[in-house]
């Protein structure tokens, strides 16, 4: 499932492709019902709270997109791509579509690990943008948008601060590594970030949060921060440091280089050589160094 980083990272793009303009929207294959509402008319603003993307084309018509486990995004520049696949949604730019494609291929939203970063058109270049597999795509009024927001937590990347977030864990039994999961208590963490900022604070994922040192769990709001806005630009989740790569690279870092913990179980801790381990939590696999991360 996307996390916030690359949330974020769509509505910056399509705020540059479109905010400002009267946008075309259709379902051209009976997928979604409600373009009519939203066909022809300026979009405002696209807004991104945790895994959650609002298109705000007006009072009441707030397009609520949720991507889930399979929903992508296409891009692309020049005049629309044939229908194909299950396409629930297209937003297009009538002006940009009758323009020649610009260099380049926008990509697919793909296992983002087996994007290596390269290949996307500038933002100001997409044309038009395909849906496919959304877990929500619907128009909400601004009332269930702000209902959807109440019971959210607060989200990094929208500059909101670890207050609302330590309420909620210092005083928790459950497990941190859940907690992190939990949109309503951290919206945007998901899997991946969950897995690497506990590691680089050296905290157990099964310490209850009641637990954690609350100097810690700022320590952790505050590393989230930098690690997802760096996410950002290209869709790559790097959390390791330069001194602890076996290669030791500055640059383009590998992929089997990226992260700690995640992904990596049975391999050796690049910190400590001890065999990453990996169990469910929240029905999710959880990746953590026995070792570093003592309980």
């Amino acid at each position: 499932m996307p996390e916030g980083n690359e949330i974020h990272r769509w509505a910056e793009r399509h705020t540059a492709a479109f905010a400002g303009k009267p946008v075309r929207v259709d379902g051209p294959q009976g997928r979604f019902l409600d373009s009519d509402v939203l066909d022809g008319r300026k979009l405002v603003k696209v807004m991104a709270v945790g895994k959650h993307l609002g298109y705000d084309f007006g009072k009441d018509r707030i397009l609520h997109i949720h991507l889930g486990l399979q929903g992508d995004f296409k891009e692309g520049s020049g005049p629309l791509a044939p229908v194909k696949g299950a396409l629930r949604l297209r937003m297009w730019n009538d002006a940009a579509i009758k323009k020649p494609a610009a260099p380049g291929e926008s990509k697919k939203h793909s296992w983002y690990s087996d994007d290596d970063g390269t290949g996307h058109i500038e933002p100001e270049q997409v044309a038009w943008v395909e849906l496919r597999g959304p877990m929500d795509c619907t128009v909400f009024t601004q009332e269930k948008w702000e209902t959807l927001l109440k019971r959210l937590g607060p989200d990094p990347l929208n500059g909101d601060g670890p207050e609302r977030f330590l309420a909620k864990v210092v005083k928790s039994k459950k497990a941190i590594g859940a907690l992190l999961m939990d949109q309503s208590v951290a919206a945007g963490i998901g899997n991946i970030y969950r897995a690497e900022l506990l590691f680089r604070a050296r905290v157990s994922p099964f310490r209850a949060g009641k637990d954690v040192p609350e100097e810690t769990l700022r320590a952790i709001w505050k590393d989230a921060l930098p690690l997802m806005k760096a996410g950002m630009v290209d869709r790559r989740i790097v959390t390791t440091l330069p001194k602890d790569r076996p290669t030791k690279t500055k640059g383009k870092v590998p992929k089997e280089e990226a992260h700690y913990v995640y992904r990596r179980h049975g391999k050796e801790c690049f910190v400590c050589g001890t065999k990453i381990m990996k169990q469910e939590m929240e029905a999710r696999n959880l990746y953590w160094c026995p070792n570093c991360q003592k309980d």
